[in-house]
């Protein structure tokens, strides 16, 4: 910490001195890669200047040198507590550039994974509020529950964080009797634990006061910035892609979209503890919808797409088609159709979106991930401008900023 920093006040006044604190880049409350110079009079926080690009990936022009199946380990990568749905918002693109007609029954796998991925998301993101407000159990609590989760995605993929989960068209096979169990358990567990995670924290006195009329931003100034998913809800915008541009059948579910007023650390806290509970509805009505598949109609996990999806190796091994096909997506020899598409998803933190051109050859012409944390951390330093220094770890977790949003 640097004293070298002063303010000039009326003659006869007494010198007033700031101090310089770098928050980062590396830091063990900024939960990863961020750099913010403050200018601190005493704790309270004066002016606050943020640094984006430590991490230096150039995702998009990695992708830009990829065919389109070979791009979904690049998604895994960007918020990496929900891969699933960076994965499933990629496949979406893909497939209404190619214009791929996706089962229903693929739609309502998908949705499963997309909301179990929401919950895991989410419960990272307020179980961390706890952490940086001095409350350590309910972040012990519900981490086994996350777990729970990546031993789904495991049984359904053999990944867990960085799933690279499904493919253009569906998954690579069909659930096992043991990832359905295994999401029925989830279905069945999770709301007593959430209820009791809820208790610890929603009429804590002292989260009460650590996190109510923190880091607030108003409606308008967060629609200026661009905010969309909890963090928009949060102070009052009922903005959903869900709703607003229903995929994967969304519009066959029935859900509430939770919105805050103030867009404080604690309505933002509230705004994700009840889409938690929306997306536990949806699975319970996605798993209903599951029933219904009887028969030969029970086995259908992925689209009749034969020049993007991978045949099964029992064909590659006995029909030359397969074989043909299986070699050309493999090496990267199957060319698509030129267009210039933007597809969107909700991710957990907000609109995820792919701007994809194609000039028909085999790997995209020019590609633009909309990232929303890294329109979020645009607006950190006006959210704790004013407060103190305690309050911009508290923000900054509530915003769930996660680095690997910020380069692309």
């Amino acid at each position: 910490m640097n004293s070298n920093e002063h303010i000039v006040l009326p003659e006869g006044s007494i010198e007033k001195q700031t101090n310089t604190l770098n928050l980062g880049p590396t830091h063990p409350a900024t939960h990863g890669v961020f750099q913010n110079i403050l200018e601190l009079d005493g704790e309270r926080i004066l002016k606050a200047t943020s640094t984006v690009g430590y991490i230096h990936r150039a995702f998009e022009k990695l992708a830009e040198r990829r065919p389109l199946n070979q791009i979904t380990p690049i998604t895994d990568r960007l918020n990496y507590c929900s891969s699933p749905l960076n994965n499933m918002g990629w496949h979406l693109t893909c497939e209404k550039l190619l214009g791929v007609q996706i089962p229903k029954r693929v739609d309502y796998l998908r949705v499963i994974i997309m909301e179990l991925s929401r919950i895991s998301d989410h419960l990272i993101c307020n179980s961390i509020v706890g952490v940086d407000s001095g409350a350590y159990t309910g972040f012990f609590y519900v981490m086994q529950y996350r777990e729970l989760i990546y031993e789904i995605y495991e049984e359904v993929c053999g990944s867990r964080l960085t799933t690279n989960i499904g493919r253009i068209g569906g998954f690579e096979r069909n659930f096992t009797n043991t990832a359905l169990e295994k999401i029925e358990r989830f279905i069945k567990e999770y709301p007593r634990v959430l209820k009791e995670f809820e208790n610890l924290f929603t009429r804590n006195r002292i989260f009460m006061e650590r996190t109510i009329g923190c880091g607030p931003i108003s409606a308008e100034r967060a629609l200026n910035y661009g905010f969309t998913g909890p963090n928009l809800r949060a102070a009052g915008v009922d903005y959903d892609v869900r709703v607003h541009t229903p995929y994967s059948s969304y519009q066959d579910f029935d859900f509430t979209i939770p919105v805050g007023k103030t867009g404080d650390c604690y309505d933002r806290f509230l705004v994700r503890n009840e889409e938690m509970w929306q997306s536990l509805s949806i699975l319970e009505q996605a798993w209903q919808k599951l029933q219904e598949f009887k028969g030969a109609d029970a086995e259908v996990y992925h689209a009749d797409a034969p020049a993007y999806y991978l045949p099964e190796k029992k064909d590659v091994y006995t029909k030359m088609e397969a074989l043909i096909y299986h070699f050309k997506i493999v090496m990267g020899e199957t060319e698509i159709p030129a267009g210039e598409v933007y597809n969107s998803i909700e991710a957990a933190n907000g609109e995820l979106g792919f701007y994809l051109i194609s000039d028909g050859g085999r790997t995209p012409y020019r590609l633009h991930f909309r990232r929303p944390c890294f329109i979020y951390y645009q607006a950190y330093p006006e959210l704790i401008q004013g407060g103190m220094l305690s309050d911009a770890i508290i923000t900054m977790s509530s915003l769930n900023l996660i680095a690997g949003e910020l380069d692309a």
